[in-house]
């Protein structure tokens, strides 16, 4: 179950997010809940991080070593997560306003359930602790 939660914060840095993807980490009715928004099911879910990810020129998400509790088919897992995000040159200094770097501590709780295909994550819920930066402006 850690090895999902390691997949999935190393694949939005490096990796192409399609319905393959999102096959090989998340059950059907998967949630995942951000403190800005949500998404839920396995449609979509690829869009949706393309689309938050967009928002950003790069980013860098490390997180700590899960803690992960078995019971049966089902796990729970919680970590630490450090996100960087690089702003769009035209959204950052001297182009815009923003610094160039927003930053993000928060703490991940997570489920995953076993499946026919193997372990796949039901649940990602991310609880921000501090933020250093701005967010980027809203889509237009």
């Amino acid at each position: 179950m850690a090895g999902l939660l390691h997949r999935y914060l190393l694949s939005l840095d490096d990796e192409e997010l399609d319905d393959a993807w999102t096959a090989g980490l998340f059950t059907d009715d998967a949630v995942v809940a951000f403190p800005v928004s949500r998404h839920q099911g396995a449609d979509g879910m690829a869009a949706y991080h393309r689309s938050a990810l967009s928002a950003f020129a790069a980013t860098q998400h490390l997180g700590s070593p899960a803690v992960v509790e078995l019971d049966g088919p089902r796990a729970t897992l919680r970590a630490n997560l450090i996100s960087t995000h690089v702003h769009h040159a035209h959204h950052a200094l001297p182009q815009g306003s923003l610094p160039p770097l927003f930053a993000t501590g928060t703490f991940v709780n997570g489920e995953a359930r076993r499946t026919p295909e193997g372990w796949r994550l039901n649940l990602l819920a991310f609880r921000l602790l501090w933020a250093d930066g701005s967010p980027p402006p809203p889509a237009r």
